[in-house]
């Protein structure tokens, strides 16, 4: 493929999302902003959902993942599953009694207003920092691909990126989300079927020796049954619940889509649907992610970073279609990643850090004060971006996970401390206990790597939960009997 082919579909591709975002936020109110005015379709919302929940990290680091680590990212998936079972079950129905806006209202309804505001500033660390890791992935892309052969800098192609963000969910927010989310899901999932299928005729393979090839693969390995290992398939599995309970049902990004829907209902018929869909489409990605493997071996193809594994075999040696489908793809994953979550840390920031719902201002000074939330959360990805383009040292998606193991963590300890107990907690040592909680699961990683070589996997996330929940067993309030 050119690079002028290329900057075309790049082009379009954006012009449908404008019309889309045109379309939907005509007339939008703060409430079609935050909440699509609670009349989004449940299995729109479903269907939307995949594409954003497996964004431009699933669609290039899971498939060149499988190159190191086989497919033990399987029972993590499994994992993923009974986690969203949780989150319809257990949270939804919080959320939707409480009729919240932000998640995060819940803590200061049962903790108080500072372990309120601890938990919305650890969303918005967690889905700032997981956002613009995933926004890198696909701005390199483009900036390989496309915008160097130009002469424009990495910066400026982050800055276009960007632009374009902000320029189609600036006015329709989360009720335009809904749509472009649809559309993007549904480009990204038939690139993958394409890709398979491009990759299975270059081997000369019908349909079923692909299965069988995949099948005797070492890719294919699933299990690993070494305790010591972080792919160890127990870690695995506990590690996916808790990473969805977290990222999922704790994340006001995801849980925005949710309840934006009519009822609780809809609302969990909505998750049913979209876990069933996502199993499917994890196991067609490392699927992808075998044949890639053995596709590479065959042509004796060496990349010095897996990421680029796909989009180095789709566009420099299939058929133009691949490649064609493989850039529509990664547009797709990168915008559904990247707009909702400009969309929910302008939502998290100006209701729970500005408490624009508490000052009781006009219509006009709450957009007012929406508008250049908007702008400076746009500001902000822009920044992490280029810094991560300085630092970036390892797979996406395994820093992505780790990242969020030291932040989500201690959401989840406050939310399973809030469920889970009746304890009235002194609100003033919550920020603190947040903050520990970390640093004390770091030096936990370390000592027990250096004297036992136990390396922790994506498990983390569930050690910073406890520590949380130990601190605030410690800080509750003593009640006489």
């Amino acid at each position: 493929m050119t690079p002028t082919l290329i900057t075309f579909v790049f082009v379009a591709y954006t012009v449908i999302l404008f019309l889309v975002s045109y379309m939907t936020g005509r007339k939008a109110t703060d409430d079609a902003y935050y909440r699509g005015n609670r009349k989004s379709p449940w299995f729109v919302v479903a269907y939307g959902m995949v594409g954003a929940s497996l964004s431009g990290v699933t669609f290039m680091s899971v498939p060149g993942n499988v190159l190191k680590e086989n497919f033990y990212y399987l029972p993590m998936v499994f994992g993923f599953v009974a986690g969203y079972v949780v989150v319809a079950k257990v949270l939804l129905p919080i959320y939707y009694k409480m009729n919240l806006t932000s998640i995060y209202g819940y803590l200061d309804n049962r903790f108080g207003m500072k372990s309120y505001k601890s938990g919305a500033a650890y969303f918005l660390l967690s889905r700032g920092l997981g956002a613009t890791l995933r926004m890198f992935l696909v701005v390199s892309v483009l900036h390989e691909f496309v915008f160097r052969h130009m002469g424009i800098p990495f910066w400026l192609a982050a800055l276009i990126f960007i632009l374009l963000i902000l320029g189609y969910t600036f006015k329709g927010g989360i009720r335009t989300i809904v749509w472009t989310d649809t559309l993007q899901t549904t480009f990204m999932l038939a690139s993958v079927f394409i890709s398979i299928g491009c990759i299975t005729q270059a081997m000369g393979w019908t349909f079923m020796d692909m299965v069988q090839e995949v099948g005797k693969s070492p890719f294919s390995a699933v299990w690993d049954t070494d305790p010591m290992s972080p792919r160890f398939f127990a870690k695995q599995f506990l590690s996916g619940l808790f990473v969805t309970i977290s990222m999922t049902g704790l994340d006001q990004d995801m849980m925005q889509k949710n309840l934006s829907c009519r009822n609780l209902r809809e609302a969990q018929k909505n998750m049913f649907t979209f876990s069933g869909i996502l199993l499917v489409m994890n196991f067609f990605f490392l699927v992808l992610g075998a044949l890639l493997g053995m596709y590479a071996q065959a042509k004796g193809i060496c990349v010095a970073d897996t990421d680029q594994l796909f989009p180095t075999v789709a566009i420099g040696y299939l058929t133009p279609l691949a490649g064609l489908t493989f850039i529509i793809g990664v547009l797709s994953a990168a915008y559904s990643s990247a707009d909702g979550a400009l969309t929910a840390v302008t939502t998290s920031f100006t209701i729970d850090i500005l408490g624009v719902e508490r000052r009781g201002l006009p219509e006009k000074g709450r957009r007012r004060m929406r508008y250049v939330t908007h702008l400076c959360m746009a500001c902000a990805f822009l920044i992490l971006i280029i810094v991560f383009n300085w630092l970036k040292n390892d797979s996406v998606i395994n820093m992505v996970y780790d990242i969020a193991s030291y932040t989500y963590g201690p959401l989840l300890g406050l939310f399973a401390a809030g469920i889970c107990t009746r304890w009235q907690v002194r609100d003033g040592f919550v920020p603190w206990i947040v903050v520990v909680s970390p640093v004390l699961s770091f030096i936990v990683v370390r000592l027990c790597k250096s004297l036992w070589e136990y390396s922790f996997g994506f498990e983390l996330l569930l050690l910073n939960g406890m520590l949380t929940f130990l601190g605030l067993f410690l800080a509750r309030k003593r009640t006489l009997s």
